[in-house]
């Protein structure tokens, strides 16, 4: 069914919405771990408090590696060649940069709003067509604030002069879609990829 939406400006998180990931098959099919290895490195690293520091970029992303590597001695070869490969780890997700791209063209403003360390950032969307459309980017790692933190989202208001009311939102986590809605903007959560292609392609103006 057609969807007429009444938004001007359509904002998109990048990992788990535009990208995904395949973390565990790096590990394994890459690197050439046991996958209930996988499972245990994946269990260790994603949940630490130092994973927020790649976003917030407070300190440089080798030394948040090396940091890990400090306090999971046990980990250290695996930690570095996981951090240091992190370009294998994103999955393109081309159908979702098509409906970006007719959107894009339909009339919509395309913005990214995310949460991302510089250096993930750049590996994870080299190529990527969708940078093609958009009409502006927040990124956590710019001004050191992460969703669902409030100062983020208005940020992408204040810099793109935004006015919240005319913003439709996509996120994977719903915290942070709560943190949106809380901002003012209406946001759909994203449970994955074929959801997100059909509701983009029944969207328009």
């Amino acid at each position: 069914m057609v969807r007429k939406v009444k938004y001007k400006n359509l904002v998109f998180d990048i990992g788990g919405v535009l990208l995904g990931y395949r973390w565990h098959d790096m590990l394994t099919d890459d690197f050439g771990l046991a996958p209930d290895k996988a499972d245990a490195f994946g269990a260790m690293i994603f949940p630490d408090s130092l994973w927020l520091e790649f976003d917030l970029e407070n300190i440089p992303y080798e030394e948040v590696m090396y940091r890990y590597m400090e306090k999971y001695p046990e980990w250290a070869e695996t930690i570095e060649w996981f951090l240091t490969h992190s370009e294998r780890m994103k999955v393109d997700r081309p159908a979702v940069w098509a409906e970006v791209h007719r959107l894009k063209e339909e009339g919509f403003r395309i913005y990214l709003l995310s949460n991302y360390s510089s250096v993930l950032l750049t590996n994870h969307t080299r190529g990527a067509s969708f940078l093609k459309d958009i009409d502006g980017k927040v990124v956590s790692y710019e001004i050191h604030a992460i969703k669902p933190d409030p100062a983020i989202y208005e940020e992408l208001f204040r810099r793109y002069e935004l006015e919240p009311e005319e913003c439709l939102f996509f996120d994977d986590r719903e915290v942070n879609v709560e943190g949106a809605r809380a901002a003012g903007m209406d946001a759909v959560h994203v449970t994955g990829e074929k959801m997100l292609v059909e509701y983009l392609k029944n969207c328009h103006l």
